[in-house]
């Protein structure tokens, strides 16, 4: 089969097109004929040599969607021509960016019709980060009052839709040329992360996403209210503010993605009540996977496609 090959740890050059073998599905594991690979900057870290990653050569990407092509022993919810998607195990199980790739059963879950492959494939791991961080972790529901930074991002614009569905009111901080967009999935204000300090702007927040890192999980633990909960997606950055969070009485916690398949469900599920759509940033083919990792992202996700 082809696939793109993270020859060498370094820049975009060591990102290969080769022929290798077809896996083959394990006990409890389908093999996927992928239609589309989604692309996080987690796969620009483990390409340079992030701890995340695995020895050279390997095939990096998680985010999948396609067929099912064959199934190992013992596997009973998933039959050769089934349309599913979902993510890889994170972090050791990679394998996307290929014409196959071979993940457990239960981390795939059916493909939301109102989706295209290319939706899907930009669903799994920013959705499962959403997910996990505002409801598993922070338990936003309705009535919750939430901030969001870098909102038109990859997870972020998955944040917005799925804390709106759960009847939540939604600050986002982004640029401000981001407004419009927002609002549209839901945002109740916008904060221009150019030109306003969201850390003064905001008070009486029940929960915080960040996806920024850096002094971000800092400055925004007075902005939380007492038993509020900030979740950071750069957990090297929760140090910083373990002290300031105790003294205010909120939490502030850093999250890696897990693989989901009850997630999964969920946001199948929310997908196929139009409460949540992907955003597509760029659409590229496998081949031109060195570009994809280099095309701006703007607002949404960007996608290989599979012929």
């Amino acid at each position: 089969m082809r696939a793109m090959l993270v020859t060498d740890t370094g820049e975009t050059g060591v990102l290969e097109e080769r022929w290798i073998e077809r896996p083959t599905p394990g006990i409890g594991e389908v093999r996927v004929r992928v239609a589309a690979a989604g692309v996080n900057p987690v796969d620009v870290g483990v390409r340079r040599g992030s701890p995340l990653g695995r020895p050279v050569p390997f095939v990096p990407g998680w985010d999948v969607s396609g067929v099912v092509d064959a199934v190992g022993p013992g596997v009973t919810i998933h039959r050769p021509g089934d349309p599913v998607f979902g993510m890889l195990p994170f972090p050791r199980g990679m394998g996307a960016y290929a014409e196959y790739a071979v993940a457990p059963a239960r981390a795939l879950v059916r493909k939301p019709e109102r989706l295209t492959h290319v939706q899907a494939a930009a669903l799994p791991l920013a959705g499962l980060t959403a997910w996990q961080s505002l409801v598993d972790t922070a338990g936003v529901g309705a009535d919750s009052r939430v901030a969001i930074t870098a909102a038109a991002g990859g997870v972020g614009h998955l944040a917005v839709q799925i804390a709106v569905a759960r009847g939540a009111e939604v600050v986002a901080v982004a640029s401000a040329h981001h407004a419009e967009y927002l609002r549209a999935l839901g945002v109740s204000r916008l904060i221009d992360a150019r030109s306003a300090d969201f850390a003064t702007e905001l008070r009486d927040l029940d929960a915080v996403l960040d996806c920024v890192g850096g002094d971000y999980p800092l400055r925004a633990i007075p902005t939380l209210s007492p038993g509020g909960t900030l979740v950071t997606l750069a957990p090297q950055s929760v140090a910083a503010a373990s002290a300031a969070a105790a003294e205010r009485g909120v939490r502030a916690v850093g999250l890696f993605v897990e693989s989901d398949g009850e997630g999964m469900r969920r946001l199948a599920a929310l997908s196929d009540s139009g409460e949540l759509v992907p955003t597509i940033a760029a659409e590229r083919p496998l081949a031109d996977a060195a570009a994809a990792q280099l095309a701006p992202h703007g607002s949404g996700k960007v996608v290989l496609t599979v012929d």
